[in-house]
């Protein structure tokens, strides 16, 4: 029997920026499908730190009704009628927080899709053709087919979920600036992200540095694969008694104010780069003494790209990684819950919204 496409998909949506902890099931027009476009049946996804900004109304009025959801699984259920990437009907794939972009730009051709001038996020943004993207808290979805990957058999769905964000966005400036055998890397906030940075810069041969603001995530931090644990409140000389000790720190905390950029540049070695996956809220300023700044390099790093994605699902898949998740029921009840609990700090240390048919075939 030949699949259609319902003509209304079903989400859990945040409707007014001020009620954001109280979402609810809505149906909303999907996107044209065009001919490199896939429609995905959603399984499961992942809940991102980004998605309590963009719902909390932390990144500005965004359209509403407003589907996040950005670190997407589930199975191909339709094909563009030009789709040529190889993805076939009943695949498996995930998508992550970038849906579109040119695709034709030096950028694009060299596997920096994230930072194309046409880059449109998984939702809260407008296509070139006008709608507003809806993403995964939602049955299902439309993407373009490069912005679709396949998900290795050995990767649960529910664990492969909070890879296409959280995972990459870590991946991507480990990969990038050398994370490797002889490499002393620090993971700046273990979270989400940090939890998966220091798994990933573990399985690919680093020596690894968790570094805190107090030690109450010692314990937790050297079953993921730190091999030493840094406190930065409880180490008040830390910056001296670590200089010129790391080749690579990625910050993962979710906001910049309590990273002391005139402390961090002195524990690096010349060359050195700190790198900021942080996309905090729009009025936070980052403050620094350009002069600490002595053969050391500061900077920020987007999404990772498609490619990346491929070697961090191979890396995953190869070295058996098992990230820390709690699957939580999707539903208005179930995203409310993983919204208050994420906007508590509640989380050890990433949700998967899982139950989909349950919730959306009501």
């Amino acid at each position: 029997m030949a699949y259609t496409s319902p003509e209304k998909f079903q989400g859990i949506a945040v409707l007014d920026h001020k009620d954001w902890k109280n979402p609810k099931k809505v149906q909303f027009d999907p996107r044209k499908l065009y001919d490199h476009d896939i429609e995905i049946k959603v399984e499961c996804c992942g809940v991102c730190g980004s998605d309590i900004h963009a719902a909390s109304g932390n990144w500005g009025d965004l359209t509403k009704p407003l589907v996040v959801g950005h670190e997407i699984i589930g199975t191909v259920v339709r094909l563009g009628e030009n789709c040529n990437s190889g993805l076939k009907l009943g695949d498996r794939v995930g998508v992550g927080a970038q849906v579109f972009s040119c695709l034709d730009c030096e950028r694009c051709k060299n596997d920096n899709e994230p930072y194309c001038e046409g880059f449109v996020t998984t939702y809260g943004q407008d296509y070139p053709d006008g709608y507003s993207s809806k993403g995964g808290y939602a049955d299902y979805f439309r993407v373009h087919e490069h912005f679709a990957v396949p998900i290795p058999e050995n990767i649960p769905s529910h664990l492969a979920a909070p890879l296409m964000c959280g995972g990459l966005t870590v991946y991507s400036p480990l990969v990038r600036n050398g994370c490797g055998p002889n490499k002393k890397v620090g993971i700046v906030g273990i979270g989400g992200i940090g939890h998966q940075g220091l798994l990933f810069a573990k399985a690919m041969g680093a020596e690894v540095y968790a570094i805190s603001r107090t030690s109450a995530k010692k314990e937790d931090a050297m079953k993921l694969g730190a091999d030493h644990f840094i406190a930065t409140k409880e180490e008040p000389d830390w910056g001296t008694k670590y200089f010129d000790t790391f080749d690579l720190i990625v910050v993962c905390a979710s906001s910049l104010t309590d990273v002391d950029f005139n402390t961090v540049p002195n524990t690096m070695k010349i060359g050195g780069s700190i790198v900021s996956i942080s996309v905090p809220e729009q009025n936070e300023t980052l403050s620094l003494k350009p002069f600490g700044l002595k053969g050391v390099s500061i900077s920020n790093s987007a999404l990772g790209s498609i490619s990346e994605m491929r070697d961090l699902l191979k890396l995953v898949s190869e070295n058996n990684i098992k990230l820390w998740v709690e699957t939580i029921p999707i539903g208005e009840k179930g995203v409310k819950e993983a919204f208050e609990r994420m906007d508590k700090g509640d989380c050890r240390y990433r949700f998967t919204l899982v139950d989909y048919d349950n919730e959306f075939a009501k």
